[in-house]
């Protein structure tokens, strides 16, 4: 068992006064209780999940921040590329927490990240202020990004590491999750988009006050030893009372010549294009459900179908990686639930992108689908993520930080390249959103878009006879022909001067359909007219809606090689296959565990004696 450790992430306590200990020391100095340590451990992912949900405010009022921005979908999509780049380079820096300790950076990044949410974003009037207020976000967020799951890996041996590791990983989907519906539940209440932005920069502060009193770091002298199990906790107690200085500062010497592998940067690499599609649903799953699938009477899903459609994805993700955490746990294995859920997720997938084509697929198709591929998902990622951590911890586990930045700056990388060729592939996604206020429209009591698709006679004749109702209302024209068709308004001088006005053939035009004018046009004048307004937008979205699902499956196919890429990845983790084989090696180990200690205990014993 390797023993290494760091320099303290702050001075003694004889040194500072109790104000700045409150602050700024967080450390215990044993490893804790299980109820403790699960405590800890809680208060870890809580903090996950809140700094997700802040970060994915946006995505649920994404149309009313572009409306009220003026902004195009392309210049919210690259400011989306910038944070997401700026985190990757903050996560390098965030090596560091090796040395410095995790707490303080996921405290006070809770505290920076919600006075920029709750007062930074409501306070930006330009699309130019809410890009740079976004991006700073997206720095503090790639710092954390690494603190926390490394406070996950210290908090968990590895026998509970899936386990731990899934309920962590359940952050960014319970970010998403939350943000849906929070913005169901209040926007109707609060009207304006930036209420959101209020919500969950007040939930980070106070997650802040929650971290400043009960989250805890374990000392450099125990977090930087490998544990099996919590079996292990006497024998790493004994062991940290030995360290010295000497070993402290040793053990952490050029930290990036020890973590830069090939393997854990293949494997990096190849988590990071597994979750393509993740991070598709993350950011456009609400665009592709909303402008691809339709109800029985040709409407697009509303919005609120559409919610609830990712409430599925996003639920069943949850369960799944709890549960999966824990059957990897059990079985004491990585890989092979890696391969199946890999292989699951390909096949499952291929059969989702078939129903881009088909617009009429049934909602609850969707949602099993969909929720089906996010087991699988899980069933991937809960495991590599604890096999990644052990690898790590093979290699210097005084070192997970930087083991987990390399992982941050590459998996955000991936994310900022990925939405950079995103739109590339997707040439429909700007047209669409861009356009898509203009089908929205409320008229008349109901959208433009279900005026559309309940009144096809009537957008039918207007768009075959588009000239001739341009002509009847013209300034000059509306007025005689308002008379002419009013009650009792068929008299000789209206005749006759809407004939004079039209000309013959025209006014011929007028007799010929005055039927369908009176059913089909003038009780619709104003959606009509709209209609005939917003004509170029109109066709630049139904372009992009008719173009969406081929390119869409386009995409997925990437995702899909994505997943291929990944695959031989696998053999890169360390443990067995064998669920059996692995159990054999815990015994071992525990056997191991016990001789070591006892001699370590004797030892002591021995040396208290001789001083005595």
């Amino acid at each position: 068992m390797t023993t290494a450790s760091v320099p303290t992430s702050a001075a003694p306590s004889t040194e500072r006064g109790p104000v700045w200990r409150f602050l700024f020391v967080h450390e215990i100095e044993k490893y804790p209780s299980t109820a403790k340590r699960n405590g800890y451990l809680g208060i870890a992912v809580l903090a996950t999940i809140i700094l997700y949900y802040t970060y994915y405010t946006q995505t649920g009022v994404t149309p009313n921040i572009l409306r009220y921005y003026h902004m195009s979908f392309s210049y919210y999509v690259w400011i989306v590329i910038i944070s997401n780049l700026i985190g990757a380079f903050a996560s390098l820096p965030a090596s560091k927490t090796d040395k410095l300790g995790r707490a303080n950076v996921i405290i006070y990044g809770l505290l920076i990240v919600g006075l920029l949410v709750c007062i930074g974003v409501p306070n930006t009037h330009s699309e130019l202020s809410f890009g740079v207020v976004i991006s700073a976000i997206g720095l503090v967020e790639g710092a954390i990004l690494v603190a926390t799951p490394a406070m996950v890996r210290d908090f968990s041996p590895q026998l509970g590491r899936a386990s731990a590791m899934g309920f962590w990983t359940v952050g960014p989907v319970a970010g998403s999750l939350i943000t849906s519906i929070v913005a169901n539940h209040t926007l109707s209440h609060f009207v304006d988009w930036q209420s959101q932005f209020i919500i969950s920069g007040l939930s980070a502060i106070g997650t802040f006050i929650l971290c400043l009193f009960f989250m805890k770091d374990l000392s450099p002298e125990i977090r930087d030893q490998l544990m099996v199990s919590t079996r292990d906790r006497a024998l790493v107690e004994a062991k940290a009372r030995g360290v010295s200085i000497a070993e402290v500062q040793a053990a952490t010497e050029h930290p990036w010549r020890q973590i830069v592998k090939w393997d854990l940067v293949i494997s990096s690499f190849g988590i990071a294009v597994f979750l393509l599609i993740y991070y598709a649903a993350a950011a456009f799953f609400t665009i592709f459900y909303a402008v691809t699938f339709q109800n029985p009477d040709g409407v697009n899903f509303s919005t609120a179908q559409v919610n609830g459609l990712n409430t599925w994805f996003w639920g069943a993700d949850i369960i799944a990686l709890i549960v999966v955490g824990i059957v990897s746990d059990k079985l004491r294995v990585r890989k092979p639930l890696m391969v199946i859920g890999t292989i699951g997720a390909i096949v499952t997938l291929i059969v989702f992108l078939g129903y881009t084509t088909n617009p009429h697929t049934g909602y609850y198709t969707l949602a099993i689908t969909s929720s089906i591929l996010a087991v699988f998902l899980s069933l991937t990622y809960a495991p590599w993520m604890a096999g990644y951590t052990e690898t790590v911890e093979a290699k210097n586990p005084a070192l997970v930080g930087t083991g987990l930045a390399l992982w941050g700056w590459i998996l955000r990388l991936t994310v900022g390249i990925s939405f950079i060729f995103l739109p590339l592939v997707i040439t429909s996604v700007n047209p669409v959103v861009d356009n898509q206020p203009a089908a929205t429209a409320v008229i008349g009591g109901e959208s433009i878009q279900t005026f559309v698709a309940t009144h096809p006679r009537s957008v039918a004749f207007a768009q075959a006879h588009a000239a001739f109702l341009t002509l009847l209302n013209s300034p000059a024209i509306k007025p005689i022909v308002t008379a002419l068709s009013a009650p009792g308004g068929e008299t000789g001088a209206n005749i006759a001067a809407a004939s004079k006005a039209l000309g013959p053939a025209n006014f011929a035009e007028l007799v010929k359909f005055q039927t369908q004018l009176k059913t089909l046009v003038v009780p619709y004048a104003a959606q009509l007219n709209y209609l005939s307004a917003h004509q170029a937008q109109l066709l630049a979205l139904q372009k992009g809606v008719a173009e969406s699902p081929k390119q869409w499956q386009h995409w997925f196919w990437v995702d899909i090689a994505g997943m291929v890429v990944f695959f031989p990845t696998i053999w890169l983790a360390r443990g067995r296959w064998s669920p059996k084989k692995a159990k054999a090696d815990a015994d071992a180990h525990d056997s191991a565990v016990a001789a070591e200690l006892a001699a370590l205990l004797k030892s002591e014993g021995a040396g208290a004696t001789t001083t005595a």
